[in-house]
């Protein structure tokens, strides 16, 4: 199984690239997703041990997952040296009033983690901490509807690793601080899919995920995405105007023309007819190709629906 590409900055190229390196490969099967990342980590530390600890105050590797893509009702595992899980249920992203449903749990998870070298040793030199993860599909459905994919099934996903700088101290580690500000140093933020913005909470920037009855190789890791795709995006530019136009006139744009988005646009080589819907505190954007059948449409929370 084909390694996936090394991480990069979550904001992107133009940002330093990470100082050590982080990839995954992952399989599947009728009733789990397999994850395996390797984090190399010269100092391999860890200091949370509970279920449910905020983990990403060590440094960890974490997994979001949106079976359905809709940007709502997606899941998050996290995952520190330890091998402590802190996984919760967002039903919709944070700057939507989204709430994190903390006592939510991937029922039947298996995770392990193995260390090429010692934890919390600051004696010595490590080379890296290897995660293993198989994600049951009935764990991460919703109500009676299996999401168990098939071999043509697309999946929105992304994969995360926060590294924080630290120094050693007495035979310990501690995080560094900024000497001018007296706090922590923020931490790097180190992901598979770009998201252009330190917020992994965007679920419409993560990265897809194809299941496919093929093993993946690095030739054909890049497989075209169906025009729907194409479609969705620019429902999202609407969006993030309208969220725009919001904050500086206090309500939504009743017209596309307020916020300079033509009716009549191309989008994934198709002809498309767009229009809006909108009260001073909702909208409903909704996008057709003028030659198909396939008609979706956005609100104000992000949510995309096909008609």
């Amino acid at each position: 199984v084909a390694w996936s590409n090394d991480f990069t900055d979550i904001e992107g190229s133009l940002k330093p690239q990470p100082a050590f390196k982080t990839r995954f490969k992952m399989l599947w099967d009728s009733q789990y997703v397999y994850i395996a990342a390797e984090l190399e980590e010269p100092h391999i530390w860890a200091t949370l041990k509970h279920h449910d600890d905020i983990i990403y105050h060590d440094n960890d590797f974490e997994i979001f997952i949106d079976p359905d893509g809709d940007t709502q009702n997606y899941f998050e595992v996290e995952v520190n040296p330890y091998n402590s899980i802190f996984d919760l249920l967002l039903n919709k992203p944070y700057r939507s009033g989204g709430l994190a449903l903390l006592n939510w749990d991937v029922q039947n998870l298996r995770s392990a983690v193995s260390i090429t070298g010692t934890l919390n040793n600051p004696k010595d030199i490590d080379k890296k901490w290897i995660v293993e993860m198989a994600i049951p599909f009935k764990s991460i459905s919703l109500g009676d509807h299996l999401q168990v994919p098939n071999g043509q099934s697309i999946w929105r996903i992304n994969f995360s690793r926060v590294e924080w700088d630290t120094k050693i101290t007495s035979g310990t580690y501690s995080k560094k601080m900024d000497s001018t500000t007296h706090r922590l140093l923020p931490e790097h933020n180190w992901v598979w899919s770009p998201q252009g913005a330190v917020n992994m909470h965007m679920p419409e920037r993560w990265g897809y995920l194809h299941f496919s009855n093929q093993a993946a190789t690095l030739t054909n890791s890049n497989l075209p995405l169906p025009s729907s795709e194409g479609l969705k995006k620019y429902l999202w530019l609407v969006f993030y105007k309208q969220q725009a136009y919001k904050r500086q006139h206090s309500k939504y744009a009743d017209s596309l023309s307020q916020i300079n988005i033509p009716s009549l646009i191309e989008a994934a080589g198709l002809n498309c007819n767009i229009n809006l819907e909108a009260t001073s505190s909702q909208f409903i954007a909704t996008i057709q190709a003028t030659t198909g059948t396939e008609k979706y449409q956005i609100n104000q929370e992000g949510k995309i629906t096909q008609l």
